[in-house]
């Protein structure tokens, strides 16, 4: 998928260091004009984004299927919560998993454990069908899950820093190098959820699974074999102080906080695991919403007080506390694709085509094939508007991206509401899904792009890489909401659909108006300086 799961998470440090020295692996344009080391990481990414989106789907029609047809026959609030808990998880663990890089491993080890960690994942989640729907096979499936979190936290911030080191020079080669690897991300996440999804749904649960762990376990193969070949020394060393103590110091500072993390992980595993302490989801997935609303509002506050910002950079901060509010809002949206929007398709479309009874997880591949195919035509857009002088402004794009998800997520409302009328005995068209996930990917388009590349504008120079990792828990923040509502899809509670589907409709389209009245006054703003331009 492209939004911000394309876009990647760039690491802390490298967005902020200074140009480098060109490696001899930045030198070659062995891969269709860039270096031999894009190739590397693309297929890496590829398979990596393969197995997360090929899994993710599957997560909540299986622990919310009955005991007799292979799952785990939890709640549906349920289930759809531990999915957005899951998402938001992956996002957060992006942020120490940069700083785990940087100060310790070096990028290029942390990718290589980071693949490892979500390979033993995904297996770990294949194999917990031999154990059975007992606890065993809870502990099995749970642990793999936590071992994604945490291998997805090592790999992702760092395979695209490494990327952009690929590039010293900048430039508009190492954009297209940044378009060529995201279009590996789509790739892999489109053909993800295709074969996984038959293989779930169609053969068993732990075949597609499995599947998606072969995924990754071949992107592990492939970056393991070709990495000292093609990267050269991009990326093997972490940032390392001149002093020798202060390195020291700060190894053993990392050291010691990944010990102290694993530890209390461990401590809740077991816990939860033994029955020690009852765990319900949506209470937990509620309590991380206010810690991470929270701790984004202390973080803003801390910088407008005690960051040292003149006055046009505090203006331009509070731009970005805005942009994080309606960011969060359009992603709380967005993420209900693999709870709520999946759910829908599984029980109440007509997925029947000529016999053939397309699985509910095909639908999730829409998205990105939206993504491959409309991608260069916004790209095109809009930059023929800027060369006509029509550029749209920053918040212009997002108050657009909110207004296009609300049109998608209005015709759920007349879906759900002709299921309703039938009293949940009637299937309704796949199109209905279709056109509702093409005006999403249409927002997504405006919006996500523009985020993060307002972040790069707007943050205080040395603040940057610090404002990306809070961009992100914009992120996190919706994917754990979109997962709290969406277990709302129920054929047992068929009048919460409806509900559901409007009261995202007008959260989406009440924020868009909010922003466009506010368009004005952000972005003069964003002008006041040329580098915060619009």
């Amino acid at each position: 998928m492209s939004k911000h799961h394309s876009q990647s998470f760039g690491g802390g440090s490298a967005l902020a260091d200074p140009p480098r020295a060109p490696h001899q692996a930045s030198q070659d344009t062995g891969f269709f004009g860039h270096p031999r080391g894009l190739s590397t990481l693309f297929f890496t990414e590829m398979w990596e984004r393969f197995s997360y989106y090929g899994l993710r789907p599957l997560l909540v029609l299986f622990m919310a299927a009955a005991l007799a047809q292979g799952g785990f026959g939890f709640d549906r609030a349920q289930a759809s919560a531990i999915v957005g808990i899951y998402g938001s998880l992956v996002y957060l663990a992006s942020l120490p998993g940069g700083w785990v890089a940087d100060r310790l491993l070096g990028l290029r080890r942390a990718i290589w454990w980071g693949a490892v960690l979500i390979t033993a994942g995904h297996f770990s989640i294949a194999l917990s069908g031999f154990a059975g729907p007992g606890t065993a096979g809870k502990v099995t499936f749970f642990l793999g899950l936590l071992l994604i979190v945490c291998g997805t936290g090592l790999l992702k911030p760092n395979i695209s820093a490494i990327v952009g080191d690929l590039y010293p020079e900048g430039g508009a080669r190492r954009d297209a190098g940044f378009s060529i690897f995201y279009m590996g991300i789509n790739l892999g996440a489109f053909a993800g959820q295709l074969i996984t999804g038959i293989l779930g749904e169609k053969v068993g649960w732990h075949y597609g699974f499995g599947a998606a762990g072969v995924g990754m376990l071949i992107g592990l193969v492939v970056y393991t074999l070709r990495a000292n070949a093609t990267l050269g020394d991009i990326g093997l060393e972490p940032t390392r102080n001149p002093d020798a103590g202060v390195q020291r110091r700060q190894e053993n500072q990392v050291k010691l906080v990944l010990a102290v993390l694993a530890a209390l992980i461990a401590v809740a595993f077991i816990l939860g695991a033994t029955g020690a302490i009852a765990l319900d989801a949506q209470v937990i997935g509620s309590y991380m919403t206010y810690v991470l609303v929270g701790t984004a509002a202390v973080y803003f506050a801390n910088i407008f007080m005690f960051g040292g910002l003149n006055g046009d950079e505090k203006k331009r901060v509070l731009v970005i506390v805005v942009l994080f509010v309606f960011a969060a809002i359009f992603w709380s949206a967005f993420e209900q694709a693999p709870t709520s929007l999946n759910l829908f398709a599984a029980d109440f479309t007509d997925r029947d085509v000529g016999g053939f009874q397309v699985p509910a997880t095909w639908f999730q591949s829409v998205n990105s094939f939206f993504v491959i195919t409309l991608a260069p035509l916004f790209a095109a857009l809009w930059v023929s508007m800027a060369r006509r002088g029509r550029e749209l402004s920053s918040p212009a794009k997002f108050s657009a991206g909110l207004i296009f998800a609300g049109v998608g997520f209005a015709l759920m409302i007349v879906a759900a509401n002709r299921v309703v009328a039938g009293g949940g005995n009637v299937l309704v068209s796949p199109w209905w899904l279709v056109a509702s996930y093409f005006f999403q990917t249409v927002g997504e388009l405006c919006l996500s792009p523009v985020g993060l590349s307002s972040m790069t504008k707007l943050s205080p120079r040395k603040y940057v890489g610090q404002m990306m990792g809070i961009w992100f828990l914009a992120s996190s923040v919706g994917t754990l909401i979109g997962g709290l509502v969406g277990g709302h899809v129920d054929p047992e509670k068929l009048d919460q659909m409806p509900r559901l589907f409007t009261t995202t409709t007008l959260s989406l389209v009440v924020a868009a108006v909010v922003l466009a009245l506010l368009a004005i006054p952000i972005r003069g703003m964003m002008r006041e300086t040329p580098k915060a331009s619009s």
